[in-house]
């Protein structure tokens, strides 16, 4: 994968959806609620502030991350799904 996020944004790897409920009831591809939860992959150079200067992320690769559900762009690299999205969506970072 060669894609570098530009300024602000961050690429995610959003993690896979689960097959089965908790009572192991397996769930066909449709009916599967998409995570919202993901895995940074590439972070962009940082926002640009009002003085020239970019602000440090909080967030860095390889974090685990949890974001809203209808945040980002959807983005498809060698055959892999990807989101891309401003740091301001993402909600917290999973310890």
């Amino acid at each position: 994968m060669n894609v570098k996020p530009l300024g602000e944004k961050i690429l995610i790897k959003r993690l896979e959806a689960e097959g089965k409920t908790s009572g192991g009831i397996l769930l066909p591809e449709t009916a599967k609620e998409k995570p919202k939860e993901g895995t940074i992959m590439a972070l962009g150079d940082g926002k640009l502030l009002s003085n020239g200067e970019r602000a440090k992320f909080q967030v860095k690769n390889g974090d685990r991350v949890l974001f809203s559900s209808y945040s980002g762009t959807e983005v498809k690299v060698d055959g892999e799904e990807y989101l891309l999205m401003s740091e301001d969506d993402i909600l917290a970072v999973i310890g």
